[in-house]
């Protein structure tokens, strides 16, 4: 069997690409093993040319084969162990050959970290000035990135500085794509779990650099030319990677930088694609995957929208449609109440972390608001408000467990990992700490917390018609409605509405009851100011910045009322 020449070969195709000669050299400078480089130039010369290189194989068509063949004819003419498609307008990082080889399992496909790479600056001929990339332009602008006018320079003579670096803050490690199978970002994926590690799970891709087995290539069928010659090639490749029974992974060792044209005019995509080709692609890709008709996949759509959930972009009913439901164990979601009264800055970063969850939402305020599906209730102010509020989102709510969320606490995400083990149980999760905003200062004792409850919507539902009737009914007082309880299971009251029982859970890092004195229940920072002992057991005392789990920026509040 003939030894082969070359372990990976890089697929670059190109058409009209004037930084193909640039991102060839970065690939022949970064490499690290013994790697090669198989260009396409698809439907015209490269302009700077590219100069000959033992390790560089260049094709040629005088007209236009279209995106996704010209892919296809690279990858046939690689004998290496593996391929890499890479986009003619980006950089690498060192090494990245070595790194992607040794760490790719065969029905794997591993896509390396996205940076967006800042190619060039515009500068001034006559004063100067330098502004970030983009199309050509007909006017001095200021510096920076703000693209505003420059009213002081009339000049119309510009001329490119090269940068050609990636933009480091600019970092993608996951993506997704919606039920419309349309590619998106997905920027909240990196605070789960199974984001930890060096190489990590992603739903789908950018299509712009990807690496594989060059069998495993071949095995999943290739570019799908059926789609035409450019869109949605991420979801194509993630759908055969994962439906053929494989992963699509990230690498955080390795990483690209690619460049984005998307201001039209000579900043924009070299192949010319008009709406009608970018819908059929969309259609093309829709009837494959939603219908089920690819003959190489094990598991249908829905499982792998399952194996994400929650997906932003997709809800029960879309993943119905295609024949999936959500596991018991994975149907959860947040209702959300609230008077509006808390401070912005308070309640704004505790919705942050709320959605951070990306479990979905149901908020019922007393002001319309944008958070989750929204709905209204003002009534009087009274209790009664407060559990016709969390009636109204259980009942909007179409999740199977619940966890109530309340505006002036910081939920820490390892407090939406838990499952309640029984249907019949109110569950709070005993993890908590009491935050003083005006000074930081937090206690902690043995009690249960209305706001960390977490139960089956069906227990919870029937528990708060209960409540709402009985007030209702028997006329509302203050004092019934204490009687009553705002603890569900925790009390053998006589005016309680059930006998179900109260369990615990303790989240992996606390949440944080912010006090900051606009709160609907009293606050209560030494032990003398609760009738006994027992109603304060284990009491502790710390400071914010010593609580565990938590960084100093989501304590922007401390100072606030």
């Amino acid at each position: 069997m003939e030894k082969m020449k070359y372990d990976l070969s890089v697929l670059i195709t190109a058409r009209n690409e004037e930084f193909l000669k640039r991102t060839v050299e970065d690939v022949l400078d970064k490499r690290r093993g013994k790697t090669e480089v198989i260009v396409i130039l698809d439907g015209a010369w490269a302009n700077p040319p590219l100069e000959d290189h033992q390790d560089v194989t260049v094709l040629y068509h005088k007209e236009s084969v279209g995106q996704r063949a010209a892919i296809n004819e690279a990858a046939k003419l690689s004998k290496a162990k593996f391929i890499m498609k890479l986009d003619a307008h980006c950089i690498l990082s060192e090494g990245f050959d070595v790194e992607l080889m040794s760490k790719c399992d065969y029905d794997w496909t591993v896509i390396p970290t996205q940076y967006n790479l800042h190619a060039f600056n515009w500068k001034c001929n006559e004063c100067g000035n330098e502004w970030y990339q983009g199309k050509k332009p007909t006017e001095c602008l200021e510096p920076g990135e703000s693209r505003k006018k420059n009213e002081k320079c009339k000049s119309q003579s510009f001329k490119r500085v090269m940068v050609w670096k990636p933009r480091w803050h600019r970092k993608t490690t996951t993506w997704r794509f919606d039920s419309d199978l349309h590619f998106q970002y997905w920027s909240a994926f990196k605070k789960r779990k199974e984001h930890e590690g060096d190489v990590v799970p992603t739903m789908s891709c950018l299509g712009a650099c990807w690496f594989l087995h060059r069998d495993r290539y071949w095995d999943i069928g290739g570019m799908d030319e059926k789609h035409g010659s450019w869109g949605q090639m991420g979801t194509e490749l993630a759908c055969k990677s994962w439906l053929s029974g494989g992963k699509m992974m990230t690498s955080k060792k390795s990483w690209f930088a690619h460049l984005f044209r998307t201001q039209g005019g000579d900043f924009t995509f070299p192949y010319p694609q008009s709406g009608n080709q970018v819908a059929n692609a969309r259609k093309h890709s829709q009837n494959m995957w939603r219908k089920g008709t690819w003959k190489g996949q094990k598991h249908p759509l829905s499982w792998l929208i399952e194996r994400f959930w929650p997906v932003p972009g997709w809800d029960k009913k879309e993943l119905a449609k295609i024949g999936g439901s959500v596991p018991e164990d994975q149907d959860k979601g947040i209702i959300y109440y609230t008077r509006n009264k808390v401070n912005m800055k308070i309640g704004h970063e505790c919705r942050k972390h709320i959605a951070a969850s990306q479990l979905p939402i149901v908020s019922v305020s007393s002001k319309p608001m944008k958070f989750g599906k929204n709905h209204t209730l003002n009534t009087d102010g009274t209790y009664l408000e407060y559990f016709k509020k969390i009636l109204m989102a259980l009942e909007k709510s179409t999740a199977k467990i619940i966890f109530f969320c309340e505006d002036d606490v910081l939920y820490h995400k390892s407090h939406f990992d838990f499952v309640p083990p029984k249907k019949d149980v109110y569950y709070y999760n005993k993890n908590w700490w009491r935050v003083r905003t005006s000074d930081g200062h937090a206690v902690q004792y043995d009690t249960h917390l209305a706001l960390a409850i977490c139960g089956y919507r069906e227990l919870l539902l029937d528990h708060y018609r209960k409540v709402v009737k009985k007030l209702e009914t028997e006329g509302y007082s203050d004092s019934l409605a204490r009687r009553i309880g705002f603890e569900p299971g925790t009390h053998n009251r006589d005016d309680r509405v059930d006998d179900f029982r109260a369990g615990e859970w303790r989240s992996a890092q606390p949440i944080l009851d912010l006090r900051h004195g606009n709160n609907i229940t009293e606050s209560r920072w030494s032990k003398d100011q609760f009738r006994s002992e027992r109603s304060c057991r284990n009491w502790r005392e710390t400071t914010f910045d010593k609580i565990p789990g938590w960084k100093s920026e989501d304590f922007n509040f401390i100072g606030s009322k």
